[in-house]
């Protein structure tokens, strides 16, 4: 099935990003997020060396969450969800909508609308798209 398959390597590739951000949060791939970040948060070119730490400390975190959660939905997406499982579709839905909402509102509350636009709206849409593409498969399934 050709959306179970883009949602296996859409997650495969966000493991990738996860990685990125975890080990390499200050290289050429963040330099967009990072200027925004000091933009909104510092109004400044540089980060301090201790927030600069706490940021990388930060990312590691966020790294590991990342990785976890997407190795996650690719096991779901390459066992229950290829045999059209309903609880597979629905734990998809519930897993990438639940950390939308809060990781967005969050960042929309302190003003980091580039976090939205730059990774949580593409991530959504890399997701979701198989999601609603398949929406009707999973419906003929729960008859």
């Amino acid at each position: 099935m050709f959306w179970q398959k883009w949602l296996t390597y859409a997650n495969v590739l966000t493991v990738v990003v996860g990685l990125l951000v975890a080990f390499a949060g200050n290289s050429i791939f963040f330099d967009i997020h990072n200027d925004y970040t000091r933009e909104v948060f510092f109004q400044s070119n540089e980060f301090q060396s201790d927030v600069l730490d706490f940021k990388n400390w930060l990312f590691g975190i966020i790294g590991g969450t990342i990785v976890g959660f997407h190795i996650l939905m690719i096991m779901i997406s390459e066992n229950s969800f290829k045999k059209k499982e309903l609880w597979a579709y629905k734990a998809m839905w519930y897993g990438i909508l639940s950390w939308f909402l809060i990781d967005s509102g969050i960042s929309l509350y302190y003003g980091a609308i580039h976090n939205v636009v730059i990774i949580n709206l593409v991530a959504l849409i890399l997701i979701g798209l198989p999601l609603i593409a398949t929406s009707k498969e999973f419906k003929k399934e729960q008859r």
